[in-house]
Order: structure tokens, then sequence, then C-alpha cells
């Protein structure tokens, strides 16, 4: 029997090969360049249409977050545009912690990630599509370590200046699905909830913070191994331009809300973190944040208020984070949008698990929100 071929040197892209024989494969994800992080995976087999492959993943105990791995199932694609979900299983004590996929192949490729990619590729599609539309500006805010640009997507004549932003942290896929649904839904000439918020806002939208990051197949960091999310205090040319670009443009045109999109690696639903702790909170802003999420939790069972991440004490917030430091700089709502790696338990998909469609359904519901928000 012929072995499997496994292969990970396109964008994204990241698996080490270890031991192939026949359908079994032993592996490991790559760290994070000049970082300790890693749990991004994304590869393609060959020649095991029809056979069951067995591939295990090990040393995952000393991954970033080994608590995403159990009831997590991987993604996999036979033709990289509907992504499913496949038989998967996780033991701490087997080989340093190991993930078990098994999945027969219905063609002779079959492609599986941690969660479904969003390839540069399809990032310079969609920025060039939406770019070329009636009332959308386009500009570079700069350039990432190794030169790519920080795309930034304007559009609205309103008064309230609204920065959308995702993938600092480039393993976290889902993020740029998330701004696609946003994206269409805001150039949607038929759609009255965009046709209301050009009127009220201008919109700043950076699909992808961290280009480098993403097309090197990261989870958390930049090309030289920075979390840029614990760099908007001091952002740098030398380590986080991607960082001070975005700022420092934030800074020319003021903020009067923002969110930052991510996923959670191990909690299993849809939430928001805010800004509580920053030196200059007033109840004021706290109401609006809490507002926005009461309305997002009515508008879509697909988020939640009840479970998250625990808030910070007065006066302790990391400004290094962006949500924090926006919210604190600008006097305004900001927050923190996280969504599943593995599903929305409250709502499960069997097939597809947390998924791009249900990332971008959230998108628009986000930016329908933001309306009834603005509106209040």
């Amino acid at each position: 029997m012929t072995d499997i071929r496994i292969n990970a040197a396109f964008d994204s892209g990241n698996i080490e090969v270890l031991h192939v024989e026949g359908a079994s494969a032993r592996l490991a994800i790559r760290k994070d360049r000049d970082s300790e992080f890693f749990q991004w995976f994304h590869f393609r087999v060959d020649g095991a249409k029809g056979r069951e492959v067995e591939l295990k993943i090990t040393g995952l105990e000393a991954s970033a977050y080994p608590g995403g791995w159990p009831n997590y199932r991987a993604a996999f694609s036979e033709d990289r545009e509907f992504w499913g979900r496949t038989g998967t299983s996780y033991d701490p004590r087997e080989q340093g912690g190991t993930l078990t996929i098994r999945h027969t192949p219905d063609a002779g490729m079959c492609w599986f990630a941690y969660f479904a990619p969003f390839s540069m590729e399809r990032h310079h599609d969609m920025v060039a599509a939406i770019a070329s539309l009636p009332g959308v500006d386009y500009r570079s805010l700069g350039t990432s370590i190794e030169g790519q640009p920080i795309d930034c997507l304007e559009m609205g004549s309103g008064d309230k200046q609204v920065w959308l932003y995702a993938r600092q942290h480039p393993g976290e896929s889902m993020a740029e699905w998330w701004m696609e649904g946003a994206l269409e839904m805001l150039t949607d000439p038929a759609d009255p909830h965009a046709r209301r918020l050009l009127q009220l806002c201008r919109f700043h939208i950076v699909p992808n913070a961290n280009p480098d990051g993403s097309c090197r197949g990261h989870l958390r960091t930049n090309a030289v191994g920075v979390n840029l999310n614990r760099e908007w205090h001091e952002p740098t040319a030398q380590r986080s331009p991607e960082v001070l670009a975005i700022r420092n443009a934030m800074d020319a045109t003021g903020v009067d809300f923002a969110m930052d999109v991510h996923g959670d690696e191990a909690i299993p639903y849809a939430f928001i973190a805010g800004f509580e702790g920053i030196p200059a909170w007033t109840d004021a802003l706290g109401e609006g944040y809490a507002h926005y999420r009461h309305i997002l939790e009515r508008r879509t069972p697909d988020f939640q208020t009840a479970r998250g991440y625990p808030t910070a004490a007065p006066g302790r917030a990391n400004l290094a984070m962006s949500t924090n430091q926006v919210a604190q700089r600008f006097g305004c709502v900001a927050m923190t949008l996280e969504m599943p790696f593995k599903d929305n338990d409250d709502l499960p998909c069997a097939v597809q698990g947390w998924s791009p469609e249900r990332s971008k359904h959230l998108g628009r519901d986000c930016m329908a929100a933001l309306l009834e928000w603005l509106e209040r």
C-alpha cells in the first residue's frame, strides 16, 4: 500500500511530518517564528481517496492553548470552498498531547486545518472587489515587517468614526470571514441597515492587521514573533509597524466606536470582551458597551453574554491591548469580539461546527446591531 503524501508548502500552511506509514502519519505543528506560540495547522493530504487516514498531531500539551483541544473537531475540505468537520479525539497523555484525526476522503486531495483558512489570495480578491465599488475608498495605512500593505477600506459620509479591524492574531481566520460578511452587508445597496449606517458613519475597515503572520501560518504573531495585541501602548516601526500604522490612522480620524475581531481556542461560544478597568472608565461608557452587547444578543442566537473572559479590576486594564488602549485614548466604546474555533455549544452544528458561513452572518448581525445602538 502506498504512503499518503502530506504537504504544507502554501499560503498559511503549517505542519511538520515526523513519520508516514501507509495511511497513517505522525505530525507536529511548527512554532511561530521567533516565538513559543503554536496551535494553527493547515496541510494537504494526497493519495488517500477512499482510504481512512489517521493523522496524529503530537506535542500539543505544550501548545499555546492546550484547553482548545478537548471536544475540538478538525476542519477539512476537498474543494477549498466548503469546510466540514471530521472525527477527532484528544489524549493529553499520548506523546505529550495528541490530536487524532480520522477521515476518509472522497477525492484524491483533502485539506485539513485548525479552522477554515482565509488565504491572502482571497484577502486580495476581497479588497480589490470592495475597493472597486461606488462610494468605497481604499488606502494603505502602511506596510508590515515584510512589506505587505495594511489594507484599509473606507466608506460612509457620516460623522461617527467607526473602526473595524481583524486578524491581529493571524491564526484566527474566522475574523476575516466575519469581515467578508460585514463588508458584503455594508456595500449592498439594497440593505436598508447599510444605507442608514453609511449616512451616520465613516467606516475604516482593516480586514487583516497581520498579513505576514497569516501567510506564514502563524497562530498569534507577526514575522518577528511579536503579538500585535500587546503592542498598542507603544508600537514601534521595528517590532510592530502594523499596529503603529493603524493607531496613527486612528489618531488622525478619531474613534467613536471600535471592534477588534478575534477567535478563541477554548471557549465554545461567541462573546464580547470590553474595556473594564481603564483609568478613563465612566459609567456612561460602560452603559454604552453593555447596551451594544444586549442588542446583539437579542438579534442573533449565535451570540451570548453569560460566558466570556473575566473583567479587569478598576485601574488594572492592560493598555497594551487594543480595546483598552482605544477606549482609553479616544474615550469611546471599544470591544473585542471573540468567535469559537470549536462550535457554539448553545446552537451546535454537527456538520460544520462554527464555520465561515456563521462568521459572515455574525458580521452582518454586528453591523445591524451597530445601527440600532447608534439610534438608541
